[in-house]
């Protein structure tokens, strides 16, 4: 018995697939079965080959500008939420796995922030206070409250921020405890540090910029809060302009972005200016661990991590998409808009679902508008329901330069596009 073909890359014209045959992979191009000449013992290895050789075809067409948009997918490993000490990931976590967190770390009513003691709304008993669909919720066979495969913490969260004004004035401090707690395991699911044996975003960076030209710089947007694309690039001795200036305490300045470092090289003949290499334009659409409002001229600062007390954030709700026209989100947003608009643009995209309506809307525009930008998606799993991943699909299928392909960046995605042989 044949199971059903699984796509792993696919464009307007190729579909790469295997499906499982009485116990034996195959593996089909545009559902042919591929093979080594005339013997079937076409391996995982050799498909993997096919699917390196292809996504670089796809890709290395002319490149004038690069933009990577990093989605949460992208700083996930093993999904394990693997805390240290003071209760902080030391891997990045989907949100699902972030909301059975919140839902542990609220059960007995009681929460630490920073050393003090506040008292919370178990998860589901603020869900009935704020009135949310309590049908979320389950019980397990020990009795035990569970999350339903329906709980959204996204959702969840823009409920709790719409019913904070209704909340009554006995109930208002403990409900303002349980939102900042659940705030707070999101810092704490966030908060991990770059590690080169787990993370691959250094050898990403390496493979990429061997794409980009010389006098450009790499364009890199990301909707998460940690900070493992500067710690990379660090690690690099790479340059980031993130829109703060370069002064003692940095503060927000979206002109930064504009700039390019070069150095002057004096000729007998001509004036030459070299453009540094390995400089990337850093666009933190949802904030950052490392942001804080000045209290002082309430000036957008950049700090380390370890000392913001309270960072700036789009928290996970459905107003994200209002938030995006506050400061210096819509510096950010407008940023990105004109870095797809640009001539002989590749965008690709890791770890990111396209749930977010306001960034999926700005791609497909772009897709449809700039009839020279390449898009490459690549995600775990490249089979969705999403409306506005079927509209991506649909635009692919309308033989706009998209293509889709299943991988992850701290699994198969280096190896792919840097041409090395994969043997999952």
């Amino acid at each position: 018995m044949s199971d059903e073909k699984k796509v792993v890359f696919k464009t307007p014209q190729l579909i790469l697939s295997k499906s499982k045959d009485n116990g034996e992979i195959q593996y089909f191009r545009n559902n042919e079965r591929l093979k080594n000449g005339d013997s079937e013992d076409f391996v995982e290895k050799d498909f993997n080959q096919v699917i390196s050789s292809e996504t670089k075809m796809f890709i290395n067409q002319k490149i004038d500008n690069i933009v990577v948009l990093f989605g949460a997918g992208a700083s996930v490993t093993d999904n394990n939420w693997d805390e240290d000490k003071n209760g902080v990931a030391k891997t990045g976590v989907t949100v699902a796995k972030i909301a059975e967190k919140v839902l542990e770390k609220l059960h007995d009513g009681n929460y630490d922030l920073k050393g003090v003691e506040l008292k919370v709304y178990p998860l589901d008993e603020i869900a009935n206070i704020s009135k949310y669909n309590d049908n979320v919720f389950e019980t397990d066979e020990a009795g035990n409250v569970v999350l339903g495969p329906n709980f959204n913490l996204e959702d969840f969260l823009s409920n709790l921020f719409s019913f904070e004004k209704f909340v009554e004035i006995s109930e208002k401090e403990v409900f303002e405890n349980t939102i900042n707690a659940i705030q707070d395991i999101i810092v704490k699911a966030t908060s991990y540090d770059y590690d080169d044996k787990i993370f691959k975003h250094v050898k990403l960076l390496n493979i990429l910029s061997k794409f980009a030209k010389s006098d450009s710089k790499m364009n890199i947007i990301t909707t998460n809060y940690d900070t493992l694309i500067e710690d990379a690039a660090e690690s690099m001795k790479w340059t980031v302009f993130d829109g703060f200036s370069f002064s003692r305490s940095p503060q927000f300045d979206s002109d930064m972005f504009n700039w390019s470092l070069v150095k002057d090289v004096p000729n007998v003949k001509t004036h030459e200016n070299i453009f540094k290499k390995n400089v990337i334009n850093l666009l933190k659409i949802h904030g950052s661990l490392t942001w804080e409002r000045s209290e002082k001229d309430e000036h957008i600062i950049r700090k380390p991590k370890e000392v913001v007390r309270k960072p700036i954030m789009v928290f996970p709700s459905s107003d994200k998409y209002a938030q995006s026209y506050q400061e210096p989100y819509f510096d950010l947003f407008n940023k990105f808009q004109n870095m797809l608009q640009k001539r002989n643009t590749l965008l690709l995209t890791i770890g990111f679902s396209f749930a977010d309506n306001h960034i999926a809307r700005m791609v497909l525009n772009a897709i449809k508008s700039n009839d020279s930008l390449t898009t490459l998606i690549t995600n775990f799993n490249i089979d969705s329901n999403i409306k506005n991943w079927k509209e991506l699909e649909q635009a692919m299928n309308n033989y706009y330069n998209v293509a889709f392909l299943q991988s992850t960046l701290n699994g198969e995605l280096t190896d792919y596009l840097g041409g090395e042989t994969v043997d999952n």
